[in-house]
This record gives structure tokens, C-alpha cells and sequence, in this order.
């Protein structure tokens, strides 16, 4: 029988994170902190580098994060691969409650050279998006009437 670290575990199996392999972990934190309403979780760092957790603030019972990592040069395990990027099309999602809250974040992405689609209403059940590059590439979309949140809230409640 093996120790747990944790006390606390799930009560079934939850989809948790998604990684993100980077080249500058203090640039990801920035912009992710800066352009998302994620905040920073965890910072760690050991012998093969850095990592972060970001994530969205309050309580839930289905916590979802966003890990980053940066290996020492040395030490990265995956270092014979290129970093992976999310772009063109895969990409992380965030819907937003106000369209105008696209437009503001759309300009703010132009003004800071990130900005990598701008304003578009897409047919249903896309909605209006806009998507933006963080440091590495990866694709961000932020969208507003896309249906994610009505959908599961009709389909489970709020």
C-alpha cells in the first residue's frame, strides 16, 4: 500500500488540466495572468525546472487548471521535440458574459501584438470570438453567446 501525499481525492474521475511545455515560464505567467481571468495557483521549482499552476479563482468541484512548465536545458525529458503549440485551429477556450468584454479584449491583444483573429460572429454554436497568441504561439480563443455555460447549466443545474 502506497502513502498518499494528499487527504483530499476526487469522489470519481475529473478531467483536471491541460500542459503546456515553455520556453519562458515568467512571460507565460504574465500574459495568461494578464489577458485571462486566470490567477497563478502554485509555483514550483525542482531539479528539472520550473512549473506553474493557473487556474480560475473560487471554490469548484471540478477544478480545472492550466499547468506550464519550464525545463533546465539539461534536464528537459522532452528536449529532443519541439515545444508543441496550440494554433491555428486547436486551442484554449474562454467564454465571456458581455460582447463587448471580445471587443476589450481583442484591442488590448492589438496593442500588445498578440492579437491573431479579430471580433468575429461565427455561426451558431460558436458565437462571437476573437483569438489571441500567448508567448509560445498558442492559440487562445475568448468567446461570448458560444453556449458552453448555458448548455451544461441547463443540462446539471447552475
Amino acid at each position: 500500500m502506497t502513502d498518499s501525499t494528499y487527504e483530499l481525492h476526487p469522489t470519481e474521475p475529473r478531467w483536471t488540466h491541460m500542459a503546456l511545455r515553455v520556453r519562458d515560464i515568467d512571460a507565460t505567467i504574465a500574459w495568461y495572468t494578464e489577458f485571462t481571468p486566470l490567477e497563478l495557483i502554485d509555483r514550483r521549482e525542482d531539479e528539472f525546472g520550473y512549473g506553474a499552476w493557473l487556474g480560475m479563482p473560487g471554490a469548484t468541484n471540478n477544478p480545472f487548471i492550466l499547468v506550464v512548465a519550464q525545463f533546465f536545458e539539461d534536464k528537459d525529458p522532452f528536449a529532443d521535440s519541439p515545444i508543441a503549440v496550440l494554433a491555428p485551429f486547436a486551442h484554449f477556450g474562454m467564454e465571456f458574459p458581455r460582447r463587448d468584454d471580445i471587443d476589450a479584449i481583442a484591442a488590448k491583444g492589438e496593442a500588445a501584438g498578440c492579437l491573431s483573429m479579430p471580433p468575429t460572429m461565427m455561426p451558431p454554436p460558436i458565437g462571437y470570438i476573437t483569438m489571441l497568441k500567448d508567448p509560445d504561439g498558442n492559440t487562445v480563443e475568448f468567446s461570448w453567446d458560444q453556449g458552453v455555460y448555458a448548455t451544461l447549466a441547463e443540462k446539471w443545474g447552475d
